[in-house]
């Protein structure tokens, strides 16, 4: 089906109509493969973006990329400047106290994973999607979809001022978890399951050396902290904070102190302080939707699930859903065949629940929790303590950590 701009225009009512084969509703990562893996397979596809292309790239997010998503980048020929840039991590630590447990995700699974922000990733999607042929229209205001439960569904939206009408064999909802695609599966199809988390992360970044070449997770009596970075020049750091915090009252030197108590005295001498820039706070939750389909409605990434960001799981669970998603829209388009988007919330769901049960784990272990008490406290030290002696224990979280198979 061959895409149409302005197929029809009504000067009175300043209406636009243009029509797909897949319209796609946000253009943050994941949205932007799809369009890019479509793209590659000659099927057209018009990414809807609510924000502007420069919000877009402002928002600071995720740095571990699993085997899926280098693989994926890598599948469209845009890995160069990850290739270049990257750094290939082999491990990471889980610190409690003066105890720094090791975990070689190289030795015992022979696999690592890659750090590389989800901004440098979003760029390189952004900046390939003109020349290669790939529409994205940003700025697109009141976003809403229709007629999802048909084969005929469309979305209307108003752009400078003109309303706009994108008709489309299928819609994928990449739109992040407030956009309005999982708000157009009626309620009496889908399913939401969540579990709010009673604290925060507060995160900064600052252009100074990282701490260690490897992650450090630590579980401090004064909460969670995270040593982690972006490239040899610009480190990432997290504390756990209650919810009830600002950032407005955490001065970078605090913020600066904090972690040097909560990252214990192996990682202290190794911080090297700068000014910020930027700082957030980041409420936790794990969030699933069933099913992740509806007639001709797809979703994908944080449009259908959260996870809490320990261990990393977001963009590379967005990455997994596109894998799926674009081999079934492929095999559709190219051969008729229905069968991988009959299967695809199934088949996603099954990998989305795992690596919601790893975040969980991981976050449940090394986080304080206001109510785990003295007996909570000791689950955590004897599970660190099997940790620290067992090899499979050690694969186990390795074999999640780089990323279970697709």
């Amino acid at each position: 089906m061959r895409k149409l701009k302005c197929c029809r225009r009504n000067p009175r009512r300043k209406e636009v109509n243009m029509k797909t084969d897949v319209a796609i509703i946000g253009a943050g990562p994941a949205g932007l493969m799809l369009g890019h893996l479509l793209r590659q397979a000659g099927i057209e596809a018009v990414i809807l973006e609510h924000r502007s292309a420069d919000y877009v790239l402002s928002r600071i997010r995720a740095g571990i990329l699993e085997r899926v998503t280098v693989d994926l980048m890598k599948e469209l020929g845009l890995d160069d400047r990850m290739n270049r840039e990257g750094l290939p991590h082999d491990g990471f630590y889980l610190a409690d106290g003066e105890r720094m447990i090791h975990i070689d995700m190289k030795e015992l699974t022979g696999q690592s994973v890659m750090v590389y922000g989800q901004t440098e990733i979003t760029q390189d999607l952004m900046e390939a999607a003109a020349p290669r042929g790939l529409e994205i229209i940003y700025s697109a205001e009141e976003v809403a979809l229709h007629d999802v439960d048909s084969d005929t569904p469309h979305v209307t939206f108003r752009k400078d001022g003109a309303e706009q009408r994108l008709d489309a064999r299928f819609i994928a909802g990449c739109d992040g978890f407030h956009g309005p695609s999982r708000q157009a599966f009626p309620a009496s199809v889908g399913k939401a399951f969540e579990k709010i988390y009673p604290f925060g992360w507060l995160g900064i970044l600052a252009d100074v050396p990282p701490c260690n070449d490897e992650l450090i997770y630590a579980n401090h009596e004064r909460g969670f902290a995270l040593a982690s970075m972006r490239s040899k020049t610009r480190s990432r750091y997290y504390i756990q904070v209650p919810l009830s915090e600002r950032v407005e009252d955490w001065p970078d030197d605090q913020i600066w102190d904090e972690l040097a108590t909560r990252l214990g005295p192996a990682c202290t001498e190794n911080i090297t302080r700068g000014p910020s820039i930027e700082k957030s706070i980041a409420p936790l939750r794990s969030f699933v939707f069933e099913p992740l389909r509806h007639g001709s409605l797809f979703l994908a990434g944080d449009a259908a699930h959260v996870v809490p960001p320990t261990g990393a799981k977001g963009l590379n669970l967005a990455s997994s859903d596109v894998a799926y998603l674009s081999k079934a829209f492929i095999r559709y388009f190219k051969k008729k065949e229905e069968a991988g988007l009959d299967t695809y919330s199934s088949t996603a769901l099954a990998r989305i629940w795992k690596a919601e049960r790893f975040s969980w784990s991981l976050t449940t272990l090394m986080h304080r929790f206001p109510d785990a008490g003295a007996f909570g406290r000791r689950m955590q030290v004897a599970e660190l303590d099997y940790i620290a002696a067992s090899r499979a224990a050690q694969t186990s979280i390795a074999e999640n950590y780089i990323g279970l198979p697709l």
